[in-house]
């Protein structure tokens, strides 16, 4: 599924505003001319014109009539805001649970008088790093922060540092960077990729491929469990069971080796997906090949998002807590922010329910 891209305008002006926090208009200094900016950020005068205007309504600009725009005096003391804010940094916002998790979220959040700033990084880390700097140009209460690739580190300490310089409290969700200090919420994904291997290994399965994606960290875990699962129940495991991907790889990678798995003669009962979403793609590739889930092949997701149940196929999945993660993040974000909680010592697991649809049984061939 493809992602929404952010608006052309939202793009420009957190460009321009990573210029003013670095000094390149000084306070009270009047900006290039709409024409000019159009000219050297190659966009159109309606697409700065939109941009001009969100720096002006979050204080950074103001516009003198017939003269143009020019840089608030404000700059550099951070703007001030009647409602308090929170931010929210998540790798989507359109597609998948996602938009569950900002509804939690932003629940919360309206119910206790805060309003909310979303940032999308299209799971890229230069995005990440745009997202942080316009958010500390904010003047924000607080920041929920879901990490982007995060089995492949933290390029952004110093962001985060500048933060905690700032006394603004943030958290993760989904995982975290192993190398701050703050509160998580996240799901047991490593018990995750166990249940859904018992559940097949206990209905005899012995071929069982695993497909996670491994540059963030919750892939990684739950091919941790998958691993464990086969080790505790003494299966054997064959060297291609486990096929790593990335998320640039998400749209070939995984149907190619399905697609090669199953024109064996010794192809695998069972696939185990790293989510719902690589599990819809996979009944595709299935389809094509002449055969059905779950007679031929059987298969389980995770997430329990709309997905699983999107196919005739009703996915066997894991849940994840979508709504009360982003709620629960919300309400322990506004605590520390209002001093009514300290930070908690351990991470908040979610453990994963098994939920068993029509997409497993019994492997049929002859092991």
């Amino acid at each position: 599924m493809g992602t929404r891209e952010m608006p052309k305008y939202m793009q420009l002006r957190d460009e321009i505003l990573v210029s003013l926090q670095a000094g390149k208009w000084k306070p009270n200094e009047q900006m290039p001319s709409e024409h000019e900016l159009a000219a050297k950020y190659v966009m159109s005068r309606q697409t700065v014109r939109q941009a001009l205007g969100e720096l002006e309504k979050d204080g950074w600009l103001y516009r003198l009539q017939g003269k143009g725009t020019f840089v608030s005096p404000r700059t550099g003391a951070r703007p001030q805001r009647e409602v308090q804010t929170v931010g929210m940094i998540t790798t989507y916002i359109s597609d998948y649970i996602f938009p569950h998790i900002v509804r939690g979220a932003e629940a919360v959040l309206r119910s206790r008088g805060y309003g909310l700033l979303l940032s999308s990084t299209d799971n890229d880390k230069a995005r990440e790093t745009q997202s942080l700097r316009m958010m500390l140009g904010q003047p924000l209460s607080g920041l929920i922060v879901e990490p982007t690739k995060s089995a492949q580190g933290n390029p952004n300490l110093h962001e985060y540092l500048n933060l905690q310089d700032h006394r603004v409290p943030f958290l993760m969700i989904n995982e975290r960077y192993s190398d701050l200090d703050c509160p998580c919420l996240k799901v047991d994904d490593e018990a995750g990729g166990f249940k859904a291997a018992e559940h097949l290994i206990q209905l005899g399965h012995r071929r069982i491929a695993g497909f996670f994606k491994t540059d963030d960290l919750q892939g990684t875990n739950r091919m941790k469990g998958f691993v464990r699962a086969h080790r505790q129940y003494q299966v054997p495991m064959t060297p291609d069971a486990v096929t790593f991907y990335t998320s640039e790889e998400k749209e070939v990678k995984p149907v190619a080796t399905a697609k090669a798995m199953l024109s064996r003669t010794d192809r695998p009962t069972a696939f185990v997906c790293y989510n719902d979403e690589l599990a819809l793609t996979l009944l595709g590739a299935v389809r094509e090949l002449g055969l059905s889930v779950p007679d031929d092949l059987s298969m389980i997701g995770f997430d329990d998002s709309t997905l699983a149940v999107a196919s005739e196929v009703k996915l066997t999945t894991l849940t994840h807590p979508k709504t009360e993660m982003g709620a629960a993040a919300a309400e322990l974000l506004l605590d520390l922010i209002e001093g009514r909680r300290t930070m908690p010592a351990e991470d908040i697991l979610y453990e994963p329910e098994l939920i068993i649809r029509d997409s497993t049984k019994e492997p049929q061939l002859v092991l």
